[in-house]
C-alpha cells in the first residue's frame, strides 16, 4: 500500500479541529497511490457519517501547493467533477501534516475501469471530459511550469544515458530534440492548464458512466494536446503496446465533439504522442536504475516497468497516429 506518510488518530483530529465536518470515526489508507499518501476518512455529524480523502503531498512544497488550491475551485466552480480541497472554517484549504502539505476533499465514488476492460464507450467519455477540462482552464489565472516537463526530461535524459544502452540512450535523446523542433516550429497548438497523467486509474466511473477525474497534481501549462496523447497512449494501448485504433478514434472523437482540434494539431500529433511516451518511459526509468527520491522515506516506492513505454514509443514510431 501507497502509505509514505503514517498518521495517527490524534493527528488526524488535530487537524479536523479547524473543520466543522464533524469528528472523526474511522481512516484508512487507500493503495495504488504512487507520489502521494491518500487516505480515506470517515467523519460523524449529528448522526450522520460522510467520507473524504485526506492527501499528504511527498514531493510537492507548500510553496507549489496553492496553484493545485486554485485550479481544483477554480475547475470546480465551472462544473468539472474534480477534487478539490476543502477550506476550513477560516477559509483555509491548505493544511500541514507531519510537516508536509495536506488537503482534506470531498470523496467520489465509483472504480477505475481494469486496462483490460477499457472499451471505445470509456475512451469516448474521457475524451469528451479532458476537452471540457482544457476549455475551463484554458483562462485559469494562474500558471505553473511541469515538474516533469521539458527542463527536466532534457536534464534527465542526459544524466541517465552512460546507464543505458546506447540505443536506448539515442532514442531518448531523439524524441527530445523532436519536442525541440516542434516547440521553435511556432504552430498553432492550444495551450493551458492540463492534468498531465489523466492514466485510466485516475478516473471512476459508476455504472459505467464517467463520475470523476482524480490526481490532478501533475497540473501545469503546456500543450492541450499533449495531454490528450498522454490518454491516448495509456487508454488506447493493447497488452503488446500497439495502439487500439477503434478506442483512440472513440477517444478523438469524444474530445473533438467539445474542443475542435486546429490544423496544426493534426501535424503534430503524432510527434506529441511520442513526446507524451518517452516521458514516462524516463520517469519510469529513473526509479528502476534504482535512483531514489529521498521524499519518500516512509515507505516503499512501486516501480513500474519502464519497458511498456519504450514499446509504446516504438509503436508509435512504427505506425504514426493520426488526428482524423
Amino acid at each position: 500500500m501507497a502509505v509514505y506518510t503514517p498518521v495517527t488518530s490524534a493527528e488526524l483530529s488535530q487537524l479536523l479541529a479547524d473543520f466543522d465536518l464533524g469528528t472523526l470515526s474511522h481512516f484508512e489508507g487507500i493503495e495504488g497511490g504512487i507520489e502521494n499518501t491518500n487516505y480515506f476518512v470517515t467523519l460523524l455529524l449529528q448522526g450522520q457519517k460522510k467520507e473524504y480523502v485526506l492527501t499528504i503531498f511527498e514531493e510537492l512544497s507548500f510553496e507549489e501547493m496553492p496553484f493545485f488550491v486554485e485550479l481544483g475551485h477554480w475547475l470546480a466552480e465551472r462544473n468539472i467533477s474534480v477534487p478539490y480541497a476543502i477550506r476550513d472554517r477560516n477559509g483555509i484549504a491548505l493544511k500541514q501534516l507531519k510537516g508536509k502539505p495536506a488537503f482534506l476533499q470531498p470523496r467520489f465514488y465509483g472504480a477505475d475501469v481494469p486496462a483490460a476492460q477499457l472499451r471505445p464507450h470509456h475512451c469516448f467519455q474521457i475524451g469528451e471530459a479532458l476537452a471540457r477540462f482544457h476549455l475551463a482552464g484554458s483562462d485559469f489565472y494562474l500558471k505553473r511550469q511541469a515538474h516533469r516537463g521539458i527542463l527536466w526530461w532534457r536534464r534527465e535524459t542526459q544524466a541517465i544515458a552512460h546507464r543505458l544502452s546506447s540505443d536506448d540512450a539515442d532514442l531518448l535523446q531523439q524524441e527530445v530534440l523532436a519536442f525541440d523542433r516542434l516547440r521553435e516550429a511556432n504552430w498553432d497548438l492550444p495551450t493551458g492548464v492540463i492534468h498531465g497523467d489523466l492514466f485510466h486509474d485516475n478516473a471512476l466511473f459508476l455504472d459505467d458512466r464517467l463520475e470523476a477525474i482524480l490526481d490532478m497534481y501533475n497540473a501545469a501549462t503546456a500543450y492541450q494536446l499533449y495531454d490528450l496523447a498522454i490518454v491516448a497512449n495509456d487508454w488506447c494501448s493493447r497488452p503488446d503496446c500497439s495502439i487500439d485504433t477503434e478506442r483512440e478514434s472513440a477517444l478523438l472523437e469524444g474530445y473533438a465533439q467539445i474542443r475542435a482540434f486546429t490544423a496544426d494539431e493534426a501535424r503534430a500529433w503524432p510527434i506529441l504522442t511520442r513526446t507524451a511516451a518517452m516521458r514516462f518511459w524516463l520517469s519510469r526509468l529513473i526509479p528502476w536504475l534504482g535512483i531514489a527520491q529521498a521524499s519518500r522515506q516512509g515507505g516503499d516506492m512501486k516501480l513500474k516497468d519502464p519497458q511498456q513505454y519504450k514499446n509504446i514509443l516504438l509503436s508509435r514510431l512504427n505506425t504514426p497516429a493520426k488526428l482524423g
